[in-house]
């Protein structure tokens, strides 16, 4: 089981995102968690996360996550993905990452 967090400025615009994703992952059997926090508590959660994605928002703090969150993979959520909530594409962007 897979625990993929997904981080915005307040983790209210990724919502939808995540419910896609989770739609896109149950369709395909790919068995994970999907939460959607502010990129402020990157620190705090971290930790217990396979993959961080970052809102294209806040793509500028890519570094800043990287730094505390070190050994974890942290990617920006494609921009085109993300306009068009194709949660299968960001689902395919992780499985990618992790190399699933």
């Amino acid at each position: 089981m897979r625990n993929i967090i997904l981080l915005c400025a307040q983790g209210m615009s990724t919502g939808v995102m995540v419910e896609r994703m989770k739609a896109a992952a149950a369709k395909i059997g790919y068995e994970c968690t999907i939460s959607a926090h502010p990129v402020a508590q990157a620190k705090a959660l971290g930790s217990e996360a396979d993959v961080i994605l970052l809102g294209p928002q806040v793509r500028f703090e890519k570094d800043a996550v990287q730094n505390q969150c070190p050994g974890k993979p942290v990617q920006v959520i494609d921009m085109a993905a993300y306009g068009r909530l194709q949660g299968d594409k960001v689902i395919a962007q992780v499985k990618a990452i992790l190399g699933d």
